[in-house]
């Protein structure tokens, strides 16, 4: 089973083009505008990834819905959960390509925090509606042991901790 697509409301749906667009490269192919069954009604804007028509990201411009003056489109915000907790992360296939879409984002005036996660090493920056976005290289791999250690912590209660990251970095955006 395979992923179609990712959905978010978006609080800048012009923003939100611009930076899955000329960013991320994404490229936007199909919209949907329908009422919404709690009131008001939306634009749901589709964004091929990867160049072929299986993978999309999608985003929701919502109109004249009930409470709107309160939506909040942070998902951490939301749900008021820490920064970065929960977020999307995008796969790319070498240390190479993880580069680039650093320099990708510092160019675009975004701030980048990197993590080697010491099985993955990830880059990590906000879209305009406040949302984590992270480009992933998978860098090790996974056995028994592997799977038994996450096994066992299904049931724990007490702070184990994994081994500390390799590398932390912040990256600054660069001056437009």
């Amino acid at each position: 089973m395979g992923y179609h697509h990712l959905a978010l409301a978006a609080k800048d749906m012009k923003a939100t083009h611009a930076f899955y667009e000329d960013v991320m490269g994404f490229e936007l192919v199909k919209v949907e505008v329908a009422p919404i069954p709690s009131g008001g009604w939306g634009k749901h804007f589709f964004y091929r990834i990867g160049g072929d028509d299986t993978c999309f990201i999608a985003f929701w411009e919502l109109h004249d819905g009930p409470g709107a003056s309160d939506y909040i489109f942070d998902l951490n915000r939301a749900a008021k959960l820490p920064p970065m907790t929960n977020h999307y992360a995008f796969n790319v296939n070498n240390d190479e390509e993880l580069n680039e879409w650093r320099i990708t984002w510092q160019k675009a005036g975004l701030a980048v925090f990197e993590i080697d996660h010491n099985w993955c090493k990830s880059i990590y920056t906000t879209d305009p509606s406040g949302n984590a976005v992270e480009f992933c290289l998978t860098s090790g791999t996974f056995d028994a042991s592997t799977r038994t250690r996450a096994l066992e912590a299904l049931d724990e209660t007490e702070f184990n901790p994994s081994p500390a990251p390799a590398k932390i970095k912040m990256w600054k955006a660069e001056p437009a």
